[in-house]
This record gives C-alpha cells, structure tokens and sequence, in this order.
C-alpha cells in the first residue's frame, strides 16, 4: 500500500509562485509516473502534468506547460510541481498520482492553491 500527503497550497496574489510538495510512503518500489491533477469547484478533476519513474520524461497541459515545472527527488520519495505566474484560473484543489501500474493506482487527499486578481 502507497501513502501520498501533499503540501505547499496556500493563498497567492496573481503572478505569484508555489512550490507543491507530495511525500510519498509504503511499498514505493512499484512507482512508475506520477501525476498531479488538480480539481476546481463544481469541475471535473482534470491532469496538470506528470514524470516518468527517472524523471527524464515530463508532460504539461497546455494552460501550465509554460509556467509550472514538474520533478520528483526518488531518494526523498518526494514529487514537486513549482508554479510560477499564477493565474485565477488555477485556483483548485492539487492532487499528486502514483501510478503502479497493475499494482493500483494511488492518490493524495489533496493541498488547496488559491489564486486571486
């Protein structure tokens, strides 16, 4: 079993930045990517970005790709996602995945970012 806790949300005025920070336990060994999503009011959850296993291999949606970076610290079992420019529009509730593949896949109880104009 896989335990995920992110953290790092807060309250940020537009343009400001956000470093999220999702701590993973238990039997990490069966990782592959990971993922955050994130999940506004009243919206579906919806992918932000993820990473391979290494790291070497990254993915954005296009609202974020220009503005938010993904990276994992294996070592530290530790998934990032740095936010920088933040707009309204992002405001949501942030979710770190772990995917393991037929081993399940896992998610965090999420971290709350709000952006306002």
């Amino acid at each position: 079993q896989v335990q995920l806790v992110e953290s790092g949300g807060g309250s940020v005025q537009a343009g400001g930045s956000l470093r999220l920070s999702c701590v993973a336990s238990g039997d990490t060994s069966c990782s592959k990517y990971m993922r955050w999503y994130r999940q506004a009011p009243g919206k579906e959850r919806e992918f932000v970005s993820s990473i391979s296993t290494s790291g070497a291999l990254t993915g954005y949606d296009d609202s974020v790709a220009s503005r938010f970076t993904i990276s994992r610290d294996n070592d530290k079992k530790t998934l990032y996602l740095e936010m920088n420019n933040l707009k309204p529009q992002d405001t949501a509730m942030y979710f770190c995945q772990m995917d393991c593949g037929g081993g399940g896949t896992f998610w965090g109880q999420g971290t709350q970012v709000t952006v306002s104009s």
